[in-house]
């Protein structure tokens, strides 16, 4: 559930367990992090995402999406950690973004942090959530990092502790909107095996490479999933669109 904060300001949290850290603006411009660079006018695209997004979450009660593509390489962290940041920066509710890409985790990398743990850490073995959370400098902003693993991602994503850690995770706090970064719809079993887990899912795909054929497979894969609506990335435009609904239609 999504409320405002009652009682206190969200942008008096003081992380108390999660990790601190200062990430580096180079990092972040080099890896086309805008909404982390100090009044970038090509964030207005993700404020309009963002408020789209927030629109939908706040009438239906939902607290967590997914964002997914229909192949590798679309863009879809890069959407997921401005989409974030952009949340995180309204002011009315606190962000986590949980790095769910068992086979190629990035969102860490994006940001250019430095962890011991992440989400593999919290299922195969003893660590506790809080020890793998980190807040990258950026307040009402936190960030669950992924770990590769090679062999056991859809057996892992399917497990019992997986269903109990996500249930934490979104009913720890009202105010918190969980992002999951998930693999790509093509790449496996693994995105099917989230939806379950989330209340909605945001579609990336990849302009002039995406044909016609992989965005339909790509809506009918999500047919029993609430979509908020399609990032088309990679455009001939210096940013992405955001559209909302299929057959496409320009929000």
């Amino acid at each position: 559930m999504i409320n405002k904060a009652d009682g206190y300001p969200l942008d008096s949290i003081q992380y108390t367990k999660t990790q601190r850290v200062t990430i580096d603006p180079d990092v972040l411009r080099d890896n086309r992090v805008i909404m982390g660079l100090y009044n970038d006018p090509r964030a207005d695209i993700f404020r309009v995402l963002r408020t789209n997004v927030l629109k939908q979450l706040r009438e239906n009660n939902w607290n967590s999406f997914a964002v997914t593509s229909a192949t590798p390489n679309a863009g879809k962290t890069f959407i997921s950690i401005n989409l974030a940041i952009a949340m995180a920066m309204e002011g009315n509710q606190s962000v986590l973004v949980v790095d769910a890409d068992l086979r190629r985790p990035s969102v860490g990398q994006y940001l250019g942090l430095q962890w011991e743990f992440g989400l593999v850490d919290c299922l195969e073995g003893e660590v506790p959530l809080e020890d793998t959370l980190i807040n990258p400098g950026i307040e009402r902003l936190v960030i669950l990092p992924g770990k590769s693993v090679s062999n056991s991602a859809s057996e892992l994503i399917s497990s019992h502790k997986m269903v109990n850690l996500i249930e934490e995770i979104k009913s720890r706090y009202e105010s918190r909107i969980i992002i999951f970064d998930i693999p790509p719809l093509f790449a496996a079993d693994d995105a099917l095996l989230f939806m379950p887990y989330i209340d909605a899912a945001l579609l990336v795909v990849e302009d002039g490479k995406n044909t016609a054929d992989e965005l339909q497979h790509s809506m009918y894969i999500l047919e029993q999933t609430n979509l908020l609506g399609l990032v088309v990335n990679k455009s001939l435009q210096p940013l992405p669109t955001y559209q909302y609904g299929y057959p496409c239609e320009t929000a």
